[in-house]
């Protein structure tokens, strides 16, 4: 199965629906990807993430 990125909060996901957010606008087009433990970290407040998770650095 193909990983889709939301492009509302570049969660990368398995299915249809972000479980993130919600969100069904999703892309194949992404690159590259963080592994996120801690959402309250720089990075985390950075990618406006609210969940540990695996996000998309850039999504085209």
């Amino acid at each position: 199965m193909v990983e889709k990125a939301c492009k509302k909060c570049r969660t990368i996901v398995n299915g249809e629906v972000c479980p993130a957010c919600g969100g069904t606008d999703l892309t194949k087009n992404w690159e590259g990807y963080i592994l996120l433990f801690n959402p309250s970290e720089d990075i985390g407040k950075a990618l406006n993430a609210k969940v540990p998770g695996k996000y998309a650095l850039k999504i085209k």
